[in-house]
């Protein structure tokens, strides 16, 4: 496993990193979620994705990650989660405000088990509360210690510009990372979101590397959708269903013998693709088995070089 600093920040992470959002609190998930995030450590990732809102219910996926990372020192690894997100009924329980903020923290710490986290995100930006609120209340965090590094994830670019400014004229604490989509099939962050946080110092930590599977190759035109997939499943299906079309299905196949020519699997393939990228800090996978982890972390490994990557251009760009 390979390292990077997270944009200017003095912590390194691993390029590929541990992503929660498959865990839905059943035992059989819990059992799967605790074996990959074995396996991931063995690999050497030592970043951990989650947030408080991933799972069957609110703090679930915290509750499995926290379990499955207590046999290992805390210092070896670097653990986020998010606030944001609606976690109950209550007209305080979602946002950014500082309420919402500082009682999110200390329900994921407790169902983490731990005293801080690495990275708090702000999981989506939230226009019904005062930015200069919602920065102050991160900076407390950290002056407090219960958390290291702040970030944001999917705000748009403007926000940021407007976030790191503020930051700057009120001498806060910086964002460190930014967690956007960033995938061959979506490269939106390349055009202003890179550039304006390479000039902060902002890391990209990138999700949905694979497309939401399908950049494995698990998804064939005309042919049904495997047992078990995102696209099989009813409550995530909305997520995988822009990338399942002809078009993106015949790039796949096409990007397929790309990957068979160099001996190497689709995903690792589109995984390095995404390494390419300097500003990107670590790439989340998802996993529902150990081998799937070893698999994705072997794409550290890989760089592809340029005739390689004008192929890749040449099948994307159609």
């Amino acid at each position: 496993m390979k390292y990077r600093r997270l944009g200017k920040s003095g912590v390194s992470v691993s390029e590929l990193a541990l992503g929660s959002w498959l865990t839905y609190g059943t035992v059989t998930e819990r059992n799967q979620s605790v074996e990959c995030v074995k396996e991931a450590y063995n690999q050497g990732i030592n970043h951990f994705d989650c947030a408080n809102v991933y799972g069957s219910e609110p703090h679930a996926a915290e509750k499995v990650l926290g379990e499955a990372l207590r046999p290992y020192r805390r210092d070896s690894y670097v653990l986020t989660t998010k606030v944001f997100g609606k976690v109950g009924d209550g007209v305080n329980d979602k946002g950014l405000s500082r309420k919402h903020i500082f009682s999110q923290i200390d329900e994921s710490l407790k169902s983490l088990g731990v005293d801080y986290v690495d990275i708090l995100y702000c999981h989506r930006f939230d226009e019904e509360t005062d930015l200069e609120e919602t920065l102050r209340a991160l900076d407390d965090l950290v002056v407090q210690g219960k958390v290291l590094y702040t970030g944001i994830s999917e705000w748009p670019v403007h926000r940021i510009s407007e976030a790191v400014s503020l930051q700057k004229e009120l001498r806060l604490h910086k964002l460190a990372a930014s967690q956007p989509v960033y995938n061959l099939f979506n490269r939106y962050i390349e055009e202003a979101v890179i550039p304006v946080c390479d000039d902060a110092g902002i890391g990209q930590v990138v999700f949905s590397p694979l497309a939401q599977g399908v950049l494995t190759g698990k998804y064939r035109r005309g042919q049904a959708r495997p047992e078990g997939s995102r696209a099989a499943t009813a409550s995530v299906s909305r997520f995988v269903e822009r990338y399942l079309d002809d078009e993106h299905l015949s790039k796949v196949e096409k990007l397929k013998e790309i990957a068979d020519e160099l001996s190497i699997s689709l995903a690792q393939l589109s995984l390095a693709w995404v390494l390419r990228q300097p500003s990107v800090s670590s790439a989340l996978i998802g996993a529902s088995r150990p081998e799937q982890v070893k698999e994705n972390a072997a794409s550290a490994a890989i760089t592809l070089d340029k005739d390689t990557l004008k192929k890749i251009e040449e099948i994307v760009d159609k």
